[in-house]
């Protein structure tokens, strides 16, 4: 189901559909004014830029994406995001602009006015190719790796910041949602987010991308490219730990503790702290997912991080 609005645009009526998902998350945040304005935003975008927008893409969750059409005839994607995520559209740019189209998504334009990003467009995402979840962790640790390096100073929230913000998360959602996972499985997310906060080391901390994952990563010309960055200045196993909270029903079949060590051999970093990230990830996705109605994964991610929690780490 998609909700539909039509603006004015010249002679012409232009209709903008929006992703049930998008809708859902958008009304969770008390955004509704944004989903009505939507349309004015977009007409004023095509103006601005010289872009035709068609129809939006499926698989978003914090933005109206749509294909674009630039002046030239190149093919593009633009992005506007909702109001409580516009600082990390912000993000978002910053670390476009720093990779430089190397490991990322190139950026063409943005407009923080508009809360809007003109991306090049690229091909299908990992997730739509036939691609098993072994060959799927390679893919994604071969693509962040390019991404990954110092950036001091670029004004992105560190990995001690963001274990802050997710302790906060998860315990509010928790009680939010009347507890939809253990009591044990919070206590545990929390206990890690804590000692990664503490392990935060300003002088190692790298850029990552913040949310690793087969959604994210989408053919390019030439292997992959990443899209969708959080934007982070934290230790690299931030972005492995993501990969920890994916797949969660695979995860339980292959052992998690084997996934953390693969990984960790995989990009020469410590497995525990991977572990530690993913445990933080699993649940506060989990409970994410289960707040905008994403299912069946968000129930998977807070089973699997039920059945995680009694785990020590070996």
């Amino acid at each position: 189901m998609r909700l539909r609005g039509t603006i004015a645009c010249g002679w012409r009526v232009k209709v903008v559909d929006v992703p049930q998902v998008v809708r859902n998350k958008t009304l969770a945040f008390g955004a509704r004014e944004w989903l009505s304005t939507l349309g004015d935003r977009v007409a004023e975008l095509e103006r601005q830029w010289a872009i035709k927008v068609n129809g939006a893409f499926d698989g978003a969750t914090e933005a109206y994406v749509a294909a674009a059409i630039m002046s030239d005839g190149m093919p593009a994607v633009l992005k506007v995001v909702m109001p409580r995520v516009e600082a990390v559209m912000r993000h978002e740019a910053t670390v476009l602009r720093l990779a430089g189209g190397d490991g990322c998504v190139r950026l063409l334009r943005a407009s923080e006015e508009l809360g809007a990003l003109l991306l090049e467009r690229l091909g299908p995402a990992l997730s739509d190719l036939p691609v098993g979840v072994a060959d799927r962790h390679e893919i994604l640790c071969a693509t962040v790796q390019r991404l990954w390096r110092p950036a001091p100073g670029c004004g992105l929230p560190t990995g001690a910041e963001k274990g802050r913000w997710l302790i906060d998360f998860i315990l509010a959602t928790w009680d939010e949602l009347n507890r939809p996972c253990s009591e044990r499985a919070v206590e545990d997310a929390v206990a890690c987010a804590e000692r990664r906060i503490l392990a935060h080391d300003d002088e190692l901390a790298m850029l990552v991308h913040g949310d690793v994952h087969q959604w994210n990563a989408l053919r390019a010309k030439e292997g992959f490219k990443l899209v969708d960055p959080d934007g982070l200045l934290a230790e690299r196993e931030y972005d492995m730990g993501i990969l920890m909270r994916e797949d969660p029903l695979e995860l339980m079949d292959e052992g998690p503790h084997e996934r953390a060590r693969w990984l960790a051999r995989r990009c020469q970093l410590d497995a525990r702290a991977i572990w530690e990230w993913g445990v933080v990830e699993r649940v506060s996705t989990g409970l994410l997912c289960t707040q905008i109605d994403l299912q069946p994964v968000g129930r998977q991610m807070l089973d699997a991080a039920d059945v995680v929690s009694g785990l020590a780490w070996t």
